[in-house]
């Protein structure tokens, strides 16, 4: 279903422009695109936001850059058509927007009601999350979960079999 959604909008767009994505003296990100008319006429926006339009199902597909008021400025369609300095510096820029460890290993947790603390492996290291609730536990398909703490920290369960036993029977007591 996604790649439809992903294929279908991105026959609605036109291709990639070209441009240069690149960091001030601030640290904002700035987008420089070409003129229209010609390559004297050069754009350049300030303080742009680089998004993922399908993180999970889809992440080197359908990113989008957006100015500071949300309008949408490129649309890259998957990320192998930039050359190597556009690629480092989109994923540069996702990198430092996006925060969502995921969890290789529950090892236990205090408690099977909530709220309960849990203790975790994670792909950033070993963490602590407090479940406030189970309602902090979305499904996104059979595989995919993500649990949020009570921080607002989300964290993803990219594929739900591929945990171990202790982990999969401690996470079955929340569902």
């Amino acid at each position: 279903m996604t790649a439809e959604i992903i294929n279908s909008y991105s026959h609605q767009m036109q291709s990639t422009p070209p441009f240069k994505l690149h960091k001030n003296s601030k640290g904002r990100w700035v987008l420089t695109l070409p003129g229209q008319e010609d390559a004297t006429n050069i754009q350049e926006y300030t303080e742009v936001v680089v998004v993922r339009a399908f993180p999970i199902e889809a992440p080197e597909a359908g990113i989008s850059i957006l100015s500071c008021d949300a309008h949408e400025l490129v649309w890259i369609d998957r990320l192998e058509q930039l050359n190597d300095a556009q690629r480092e510096s989109v994923q540069e820029a996702l990198r430092e927007r996006e925060f969502m460890p995921e969890i290789l290993k529950l090892h236990q947790v205090s408690g099977f009601t909530t709220p309960c603390t849990w203790h975790v492996q994670t792909s950033r290291g070993p963490t602590e999350l407090e479940l406030k609730g189970e309602e902090d536990i979305r499904r996104l398909s059979a595989k995919t979960l993500i649990v949020s703490d009570r921080y607002g920290v989300q964290f993803l369960i990219k594929d739900l079999p591929q945990l171990d036993r202790h982990s999969r029977k401690l996470l079955d007591r929340f569902f």
